[in-house]
């Protein structure tokens, strides 16, 4: 893994952290595949419980780097396509990834970075952080992150947003969807570790679980999903951590796998 992403451990909680700071975590090919493999690895390491994407500097990522968009300009449509999946590979990794992804922003989130963001589960801003979809001003589309955006922010502000290029602050992310919390800059950290705390109650396979059904559930017709969603349930019932998160709440104790005690 290169020196682009710095990854830490810090108890249950893998820190991924984009490592470009001189060109505002600008992402290339190198880095995409490291966030790629440090993900999927996250995902299948027990002992974590939950991923943090961050950026390092002034910015969360300002997009495409400079040089990578240059070689891809000089690359045949067979030699881009395989550089898009590689792509599209990092945003599905992270869309994937069993454990909760929390997004964390600061600075900007430019292009392939509203991707990042889109993808995760989770998205804390900070206010002063500027949004944009800008690849129209460059006469190419943002298609990789498209389907992350879009379930995001839905077909009408995609519409605008894909087609103007223009950039947007925090507050009208949040308003739209990207964006689940916004605070100022000086609070995020706290705010990022709240959720972290939040996020420890629940039980680890249920929360996996739990993104299998939104994504599996969400694009079927109603009475197609009401025919489903009984297994989904019935499944997890009969697992340990269901047997042991009844066996908490009945005893009024905190579940094996939450941090500190739960007061719900």
């Amino acid at each position: 893994m290169s020196e682009k992403l710095l990854r830490s451990l810090e108890g249950d909680v893998l820190h991924l952290r984009l490592n470009r700071p001189d060109v505002r975590n600008a992402i290339d090919e190198d880095m995409i595949g490291d966030l790629t493999v440090a993900v999927r690895e996250g995902g299948n390491d027990a002992e974590i419980r939950i991923v943090v994407l961050s950026g390092e500097g002034k910015a969360f990522c300002a997009g495409a780097d400079v040089g990578y968009m240059r070689r891809l300009s000089e690359f045949d449509e067979a030699a881009n396509l395989q550089d898009a999946r590689a792509l599209s590979d990092c945003f599905l990794a992270i869309s994937d990834c069993p454990k909760p992804v929390v997004a964390m922003v600061h600075g900007a989130a430019i292009g392939g970075g509203v991707g990042l963001v889109a993808a995760a589960d989770i998205v804390i801003a900070a206010e002063d952080t500027k949004f944009a979809l800008t690849e129209v001003r460059l006469g190419i589309l943002p298609a990789v992150i498209s389907p992350f955006v879009l379930r995001r922010l839905g077909p009408a502000a995609c519409r605008r947003l894909f087609l103007s290029g223009e950039r947007f602050a925090a507050r009208r992310a949040q308003e739209l969807g990207l964006c689940d919390q916004v605070v100022p800059a000086e609070e995020l950290d706290a705010a990022v570790e709240a959720m972290l705390e939040q996020l420890r109650f629940g039980g680890p396979t249920a929360q996996a679980a739990c993104k299998r059904l939104l994504d599996e559930i969400g694009p079927l017709p109603l009475h197609e999903a009401a025919r489903r969603t009984p297994g989904y349930i019935a499944r997890q019932r009969a697992t340990p951590e269901a047997k042991e998160g009844f066996s908490a709440f009945f005893e009024k104790r905190s579940a094996a796998w939450a941090s500190r005690k739960d007061e719900a």
